[in-house]
């Protein structure tokens, strides 16, 4: 409990047949890696990452991603999860369903979001994304699928939480539309978002994770009048951040964010359940907003590997400790694409030759 107190086109026979992307961009920063010593060296004692967190945090937040301590959503959320999927079909720019049409998958985010999930610099993703690995890799649909990076460089949380946001209309025509997209046809949002320069840590009431969590909840609600057809979120905490040289998400915010999104998506399964609207994450109630899970959860403690064996190192790390370098894009990268290619709720429409019916 929580105790709250470059654009790449592939043409066939003149159809547009491949994933399609455009980067909105990422912040300046140098790319080099951080060298070994850089940054705090271990992490604060206690962070344990949630999918290896058998007990709790500060003894009052449950590990897992999901509740109970579970790393995989309850059956009933599940379901709902489905049934979303099997709503996600072509569509053409008016929404409709139409066999030429397509399946927008948009990412929602910061700078790192940008980095990882396609890149910033020029129009052409840079290698090792996730949007590059994901064009490389033969099992992913080449024909309906749309991937779009909306994430942009220096948007905060703050700047995503209103549908009326200038990062939403930067999206829409500077990404969509170039491409010959619309908003009706987002059907799956990657959403990864953070608070600069956080500084107020749990348990605290004033605490960035709770602050976080609310914004979170806008961003769904906005998100979804945006995007009218858009059926899943899949949202992603920030990774290691104990390397950080500058103030800008250190630990243990970088940890602590990972229960943001954590009590978002249990706020919708309560919700649904009969428990009522959450005080912070507001309502998230299926037939106002689209399903919400988990994309990868990306954090674990530096060089400690996590149970999965994930590590984060420092040459993982540019030079100020906080946005990816190559290696670490890469890492990122796939993370991604095995999640998106193995959960039941997205392999349907996201790998080629299969159906969520």
């Amino acid at each position: 409990m929580r105790g709250r107190g470059r654009v790449r086109v592939t043409l066939r026979a003149g159809i547009l047949t491949m994933i399609v992307v455009l980067s909105l961009g990422a912040i300046d920063c140098d790319d080099g890696p951080a060298q070994p010593g850089d940054g705090p060296a271990p992490p604060p004692a206690g962070l344990v990452p949630l999918t290896d967190l058998a007990g709790s945090y500060l003894a009052r937040y449950e590990g897992g991603l999901y509740p109970e301590g579970q790393d995989v959503p309850p059956d009933d959320h599940l379901t709902a999860g489905l049934d979303r999927a099997r709503r996600i079909h072509p569509l053409d720019a008016e929404g409709q369903p139409d066999p030429a049409g397509r399946i927008v998958f948009l990412s929602i985010g910061m700078s790192n979001a940008s980095q990882e999930f396609c890149g910033s610099l020029g129009i052409d993703c840079e290698q090792q994304t996730f949007v590059d690995q994901a064009i490389a890799d033969p099992r992913v649909d080449r024909d309906k699928l749309t991937i779009v990076n909306g994430a942009q460089g220096g948007r905060t949380a703050e700047e995503w939480d209103s549908p009326a946001d200038s990062t939403y209309d930067r999206v829409a025509e500077r990404a969509l539309a170039p491409l010959g997209l619309s908003e009706a046809q987002v059907q799956v949002v990657w959403l990864k978002a953070a608070h600069a320069r956080p500084v107020v840590s749990l348990p605290s009431p004033g605490a960035d994770a709770f602050a976080l969590e609310r914004n979170l909840g806008e961003i769904v609600r906005a998100l979804a009048e945006r995007y009218p057809n858009l059926q899943l979120v899949l949202a992603s905490s920030r990774t290691y951040g104990g390397y950080a040289i500058t103030d800008l998400n250190p630990e243990p915010y970088a940890y602590e964010s990972g229960f943001a999104v954590k009590w978002l998506i249990e706020a919708q399964i309560r919700q649904e359940r009969g428990a009522g609207v959450d005080l912070l994450s507001g309502d998230l109630a299926l037939e106002r907003v689209p399903w919400i899970g988990w994309g990868p959860y990306l954090w674990t403690a530096g060089s400690a590997a996590r149970s999965d064996g994930l590590v984060w190192l420092p040459s993982d790390v540019a030079s100020d400790g906080t946005h990816p370098a190559r290696p670490g894009v890469a890492k990122v990268g796939e993370l991604l694409l095995d999640h998106f290619a193995t959960l039941p709720v997205t392999r349907c429409w996201f790998l080629a030759g299969l159906s969520c019916s």
